[in-house]
């Protein structure tokens, strides 16, 4: 009888085949009882919920970032951003924040703005309006309660103001003229009152947005409620945004259309990364090893790709035109909003937003100096000429402009702060929040539409 010919590689390849599984499955039962593990030392340590709190998706940390939805509320496989601040797509703004959500720090009413009570479109009578739109740092990201918020501050400011000139009158200049010339030129040096009413200000900023959605939202979203201020504190999302966008969207659109290759495997890999981020090995690694995490350039920026440093969002440092394209964008965008403003007859705030290069060497803390240090080394050098010409434009628009907006530059506000501004590049402390809200303040009780000048007496 033949014998059949078994062929010796079929059989060796057969033969490795058997002894690779084992050691698969050994790896696996390795890692379980890596995870039982560390599940069972943290516990007997009590640092369970510590740990967890810093780095689950209750975190701190993600309570601020964008978890981006589909229509009928699911999650957007693919997107890097997986916090707890629900946002959708929208045609009108690039996108905008799903209305009606609250965490333990904030809390987004009907309207999709952040106020704890919801904004009718017809304003209450004696109501005084007074609206902030902006990105991250107007909308307070790491804030970390309500009470701290720009916003908050202000409403506070104002109800003291209003308090202080009914129990010290004599401090602000009267509601009608006196009869005679040297006492109106001696009241003329008190300051003015501010009108009597509810003043309300509202926190329409958005995390991530650029001037681009900002000139839609005031437009579209904004003026129908009829604000007798808007505010824009802006600025820093434009200087890192690519000068091809005219706004923010969500970014498994141009993922999608620009990078398929890339979106695909995002699509891919974020399930088993997110498996594996939400093991306790994994959250233990994070807590006591890599303790940066996310990156700066996560940290400062809502709407991007996670893992980039700024060197993905900043423009190449011999490419001036880039940058002159961005801010070009910036001033056209702000001249628009300067106009429908003005034709709303509501008057218009623009406030360049505070960033961390704006502090000199010398006079920052030192955990903003630690701060510094982790940028990228041509970072400091564009964001510093980028500002000096977003300056320059909205210098150039006060002035052709006077009576429809007024322009503030808050970039280097903190270089005389005595205590620690900046979380990151652009995102403020508490402390800051109190300063730049008094800059604010100060701004708004300048407005003459804010104020109730003296009248002549009766006759």
């Amino acid at each position: 009888m033949f014998r059949s010919y078994r062929n010796p590689y079929s059989f060796r390849q057969r033969k490795k085949s058997l002894r690779f599984w084992p050691l698969v499955l050994w790896l696996i039962l390795g890692l379980a009882g890596l995870e039982l593990g560390m599940n069972v030392l943290v516990l007997l340590t009590g640092q369970r919920d510590r740990i967890v709190n810093a780095t689950g998706d209750n975190a701190e940390a993600n309570q601020y970032k964008l978890a981006f939805l589909s229509p009928e509320g699911n999650s957007l496989t693919g997107i890097p951003q997986s916090g707890k601040l629900a946002a959708r797509s929208s045609v009108a703004v690039g996108y905008e924040l799903i209305p009606e959500q609250t965490s333990d720090i904030w809390t987004i009413n009907p309207q999709g703005f952040r106020d704890a009570e919801p904004v009718p479109l017809e304003k209450p009578e004696g109501e005084i309006r007074i609206f902030l739109i902006g990105g991250s740092t107007a909308f307070g990201q790491g804030v970390k309660d309500q009470a701290s918020t720009l916003t908050e501050r202000l409403s506070a400011r104002f109800q003291e103001r209003l308090e202080q000139q009914q129990r010290s009158p004599e401090k602000y200049q009267p509601t009608v003229l006196p009869p005679t010339a040297e006492q109106r030129q001696r009241i003329a040096q008190l300051p003015p009152r501010i009108r009597p009413g509810n003043y309300r200000i509202i926190n329409a900023a958005v995390p991530g947005y650029a001037s681009g959605n900002q000139l839609a939202q005031l437009a579209l979203r904004i003026l129908p409620y009829n604000p007798d201020v808007v505010v824009v504190l802006n600025g820093y999302e434009d200087l890192m945004l690519d000068s091809s966008q005219e706004s923010v969207g969500i970014p498994v659109k141009s993922n999608l259309l620009q990078e398929p290759l890339q979106y695909f495997w995002i699509l891919v890999s974020h399930p088993v990364k997110r498996t594996i981020e939400n093991t306790m090995t994994a959250k233990v690694l994070q807590y006591y090893v890599f303790k940066d995490y996310p990156n700066l350039a996560e940290r400062s920026l809502p709407v991007r790709d996670g893992g980039k440093t700024f060197d993905a969002y900043l423009p190449d440092g011999n490419d001036e035109e880039e940058m002159a394209r961005r801010v070009e964008r910036y001033r056209q965008h702000t001249l628009q909003m300067i106009r429908i403003a003005a034709g709303a007859r509501v008057p218009l705030i623009v406030a360049l937003q505070p960033e961390i290069t704006g502090i000199t060497p010398e006079k920052r803390t030192s955990e903003e100096s630690t701060i510094v240090q982790g940028l990228d080394s041509n970072y400091t050098e564009l964001l510093t000429a980028g500002y000096q010409k977003l300056s320059a434009s909205n210098d150039q628009l006060g002035s052709a402009f006077p009576r429809n907006v007024k322009v503030l530059n808050y970039y280097s506000l903190f270089d005389a702060f005595s205590a620690t501004a900046f979380l990151d590049t652009v995102h403020l402390t508490a402390a800051a929040h109190q300063a730049i809200s008094e800059r604010f303040y100060n701004a708004l009780t300048g407005l003459p539409q804010l104020q109730q000048r003296p009248v002549e007496p009766a006759q």
